[in-house]
């Protein structure tokens, strides 16, 4: 019987004091029904490692879970976790580098040194906003768990109910290889942000490093392109970036390949090859003490190594066609998967 009284007070300490008397005389009640009239101690601890784990049963009478998040919140927890991670990564990482890039003043430099400091921050600075992110996530969800339908074991889905048949009829069929992830959508809107952002501060980001006596990391010396040159085409510029996030928008709305998006796709493929073209075929945007240092540090002649310029410039447009032709036939060969 010291056994069955400990056993009970394990139980019921853990649960709220109205409960206690109750469920103790419980049970007694049922230990001494799995017990046989002229019981040992044995009997006892077989009939008490069938009830199991007085906290375990504790939790049983209490009706609340042991665990933070259980299978009924999981997989939309999941869900949400990842599309909130991805959000505000995306976000923050787009709003530092504008800040950070914007901020340079025409006097500026940007030294190697600078740029790694300014990774580091990023790198910082999106993992801290993903730890926030997954605590309040978590927090929310654990609120969720004990306060919406305790009853409920079942996994939910997102709108909240357990699933069932009909639910399939409001997911579309889409192939995983046709589909268009949300990571990927993300990944356009940040490389969007970073090339704009790069573009308009080009003279302070984009020029010749070297290191110099007394001086840590490397400094500045000259950009590579003119400055009024290149902003002269802010315009083009501008409609590029507006057909990548209407693009964007599209591949959202769709969450799929099809052979209109493909279509869509090869335009502003074709928009943005062609006014990359436009703008580096400008014989003026190099600045020319870009020429004359390479010209001085390489020995060599401004029109030898205007020739050679002209060389780098040929493979870095041959480059940009070739990979614009790439994203264009990927987008038609995912469109006709079925």
């Amino acid at each position: 019987m010291e056994l069955i009284e400990v056993y009970v007070r394990e139980v019921t300490r853990r649960l709220p004091e109205k409960m206690r008397n109750d469920i103790a005389l419980e049970l007694r009640s049922t230990i001494e029904d799995m017990l046989p009239d002229d019981y040992t101690e044995d009997n006892v601890k077989q009939a008490l490692e069938k009830l199991g784990n007085p906290a375990t049963l504790a939790a049983q009478y209490r009706d609340r879970p042991m665990h933070l998040i259980g299978p009924k919140f999981y997989d939309i927890y999941i869900s949400i976790l990842k599309l909130t991670l991805t959000i505000v990564s995306i976000v923050v990482l787009s709003l530092f580098i504008i800040e950070k890039v914007a901020s340079l003043s025409n006097g500026d430099t940007l030294s190697l040194l600078t740029i790694t400091s300014f990774i580091g921050e990023a790198i910082w600075i999106v993992l801290e906003a993903a730890i926030q992110s997954f605590f309040w996530v978590t927090l929310v969800f654990i609120i969720l768990e004990r306060t919406i339908s305790p009853n409920i074991h079942v996994p939910l889905t997102l709108s909240g109910t357990p699933w069932k048949p009909d639910d399939l009829d409001n997911i579309p069929n889409i192939p995983l290889k046709k589909a268009i992830k949300t990571s990927e959508i993300g990944a356009g809107l940040l490389w969007t942000v970073i090339w704009a952002v790069v573009y308009f501060r080009a003279t302070h980001l984009i020029g010749i490093y070297e290191s110099r006596e007394g001086q840590s990391g490397l400094e500045f010396v000259t950009p590579v392109f003119q400055h009024d040159i290149l902003l002269s085409y802010w315009p083009l510029i501008s409609l590029l970036i507006v057909l990548e996030l209407l693009l964007l928008a599209y591949k959202a709305k769709l969450r799929q390949w099809t052979f209109k998006l493909a279509i869509t796709n090869t335009v502003v493929q074709i928009v943005g090859v062609i006014g990359f073209i436009i703008i580096v075929s400008n014989p003026n945007l190099v600045n020319p003490e870009f020429v004359t240092y390479f010209s001085q540090l390489l020995d060599n002649s401004q029109d030898n190594l205007s020739s050679t310029l002209s060389w780098i410039y040929g493979i870095i447009v041959a480059s940009v066609i070739v990979t614009s032709l790439i994203d264009c036939y990927t987008g038609f060969r995912k469109a006709k998967i079925k």
